[in-house]
């Protein structure tokens, strides 16, 4: 295992302290707990929104802690949902009276871990409201999950409901948008290479060297099969054939598309991905509204990436445009 750590066991501590001395005009780390909060949380009379998971899929969450996006972003251990105690204190620090939303990835350990914190903060009189995103469509049931798993998709749900609680929007308005979505979200991934989670210090799984893993998961996952490396056109072809077919569309629809690198991933190979995934959806008459290219939420140092497609209206569209300014996403 080759990495720039200290002790395996400090790392996602001493991610977060060098994170906060990077962004102090952003996020400050709850003393005693994994979590980044706004440096101005609470806001007073602002929905907050909460989310989080295990480490390793950095920028994902905390980096996109500020305004226009998340209040809180909970870190778990690596690749491991994070505790109640720490979400609980994650919603009691953001809470600004005017409700917290909870933005969980479909995991069981992290559904039941959110909800049992939101539960404490009710027992508290703080009201507290949750979605599940299950965007990707590779596979319905998965090592850590019942039903589909959340992935990069879940970065769209933080922007436009970040962007409708910056706005003003109640905690019953600022659910129904991140509902909204969730059921027009849809990604899928690939991956090249494993990943090595710093405590165990050997790859999560393996891959022969002109073998690809089509579908698996930001844990390394099973995905749904193996195969020859192909090129990227024929790739991005089955991966955009599983996406498209999952949630219908006809010429004439916007989206918005994020290309996703899972941390070891140059941008050059992600540009040459999205040159395809733009043809195609030209070929089908649908509208490039947005491309976001980039790493949004990764799997440690695993080769390989995720397409995703939002499919937008007039009010998702404008909550996409509005400003967001944080560490790992900015627009003005």
């Amino acid at each position: 295992m080759k990495k720039i750590i200290n002790n395996p066991e400090n790392v996602v501590q001493e991610m977060l302290e060098g994170m906060a001395a990077a962004y102090p005009q952003y996020v400050r780390k709850l003393d005693g707990f994994d979590v980044m909060v706004r440096a101005d949380a609470p806001v007073k009379g602002k929905v907050a929104l909460v989310s989080g998971g295990g480490s390793g899929h950095e920028p994902s969450h905390a980096g996109f802690v500020g305004k226009g996006m998340l209040d809180a972003g909970v870190a778990g251990a690596v690749f491991t949902s994070p505790t109640p105690d720490q979400v609980f204190e994650a919603i009691k620090a953001v809470d600004g009276g005017a409700g917290v939303l909870l933005i969980i990835k479909n995991y069981t350990g992290d559904v039941m871990n959110f909800e049992m914190a939101g539960e404490m903060a009710e027992a508290e009189g703080i009201k507290v409201a949750s979605v599940v995103v299950n965007d990707d469509v590779a596979v319905e049931d998965s090592l850590y999950t019942t039903g589909r798993r959340g992935i990069a998709g879940t970065v769209f749900v933080h922007k436009i409901a970040g962007a409708k609680a910056e706005a003003g929007g109640t905690l019953e308005e600022v659910k129904a948008v991140a509902e909204k979505v969730i059921a027009n979200t849809r990604s899928m991934g690939m991956a090249l290479t494993p990943c090595i989670v710093p405590a165990a210090g050997k790859p999560t799984f393996t891959l022969a060297e002109d073998e690809m893993e089509i579908g698996m998961g930001i844990h390394g996952e099973p995905g749904t099969k193996r195969t020859h490396i192909m090129p990227a056109d024929e790739l991005v072809d089955h991966l955009m054939e599983k996406i498209v077919e999952d949630l219908p569309y006809k010429s004439g629809d916007e989206v918005a598309v994020m290309i996703n690198g899972l941390g070891a991933t140059p941008l050059m190979e992600q540009f040459i991905m999205n040159r395809r995934v733009s043809q195609i959806l030209k070929e089908k008459g649908i509208a490039v509204y947005r491309t976001f290219v980039g790493e949004f939420m990764t799997s440690i140092e695993m080769a390989g990436a995720s397409i995703t497609l939002l499919k937008l209206d007039d009010e998702l569209k404008e909550l996409l445009d509005a400003q967001a300014d944080t560490p790992a996403f900015r627009q003005l």
